[in-house]
């Protein structure tokens, strides 16, 4: 067993959570675990505590053995392909499962997000400005949910770009299940990352876990439409806590699909008209 395969182990131990894989890559940095492997448990966790280790120890021991036999596709955090932006992040993902060419991963990006439900308004905004950004050679990151998300990798491939899609469920599973053409085509020409193993179905804890690397993969975080309570607005306030730019396309005082983005530019986001303020919002120079 070496350390990609022991991480995965971990990854995949029902009970073991973000906070303590978090905890877990410090100590690795810090040189504070062995690098005889597999791990005691303790080692895992950082404390002794029985009645905890009642829950997971079988978790445990049944993930070393599928972490020895997986054939997944996937990176770690210590893989040099894994992204920069993600080790700065508060809380970066241990493994990312993934379809596709992870040379994605050295191209500048934008993240875009919005409504499920957008107007005809945030469709023509998106067709506007996306596309000068993509001809840049700039990826178009989203998170393949219904509307804004969608639209934003259907335009990124009808452009010939690079969309990259970071998914809530495995990466064999499709959700919506009408996305099965255009998950395919992202997987084909682009590339689509997940937290979750195969097998894993769709599940309300996985979105807002899956936006704070929607908003750590960018530079910056464009909200095209947006109602006041949504993931949309989680994510922007991801990437301001990461310390990425939040960007906003100012809309219909009248619209509900814009009180969210009139809101953001109301406490500070940058005001989006045309691609090239987006531009100047996106770093050029990132490296993995």
């Amino acid at each position: 067993m070496n350390l990609r395969t022991q991480l995965l182990a971990i990854h995949l131990t029902k009970g073991i959570g973000i906070q303590t894989k978090t905890s877990l890559i410090k100590k690795i940095e810090n040189n504070l675990v062995p690098k005889q492997y597999p791990w005691t448990l303790n080692t895992v966790l950082g404390f002794s505590d029985s009645r905890f280790y009642g829950v997971i120890q079988n978790s445990y021991g049944e993930a070393l053995q599928l972490a020895k036999s997986s054939t997944a596709d996937f990176i770690t955090y210590f893989d040099h392909q894994f992204p920069m932006r993600l080790r700065e992040i508060y809380q970066p993902p241990l493994i990312l499962f993934y379809k596709g060419n992870l040379k994605a991963l050295k191209l500048p990006s934008l993240s875009v997000v919005g409504t499920r439900m957008p107007s005809s308004y945030g469709f023509q905004s998106l067709k506007y400005l996306i596309p000068p950004i993509v001809h840049q050679g700039v990826a178009i990151v989203s998170g393949l949910a219904k509307g804004i998300d969608e639209m934003s990798h259907q335009v990124t491939l009808n452009e010939n770009g690079v969309p990259i899609a970071i998914i809530g469920t495995g990466i064999d599973t499709v959700y919506p299940r009408n996305h099965v053409t255009i998950q395919h085509n992202i997987g084909e020409t682009g590339l689509i990352l997940s937290e979750y193993p195969n097998g894993t179905g769709p599940r309300r804890s996985h979105f807002p876990e899956r936006n704070r690397i929607i908003a750590g993969l960018s530079s910056a975080t464009l909200v095209i439409e947006s109602k006041k309570k949504s993931g949309s607005l989680i994510t922007a306030n991801v990437a301001l806590q990461n310390n990425r730019e939040v960007l906003a396309i100012p809309g219909n005082i009248f619209s509900k699909t814009s009180e969210g983005t009139n809101d953001l530019i109301s406490v500070g986001a940058k005001v989006v008209t045309k691609p090239t303020e987006i531009m100047e919002s996106v770093q050029l120079l990132d490296t993995i």
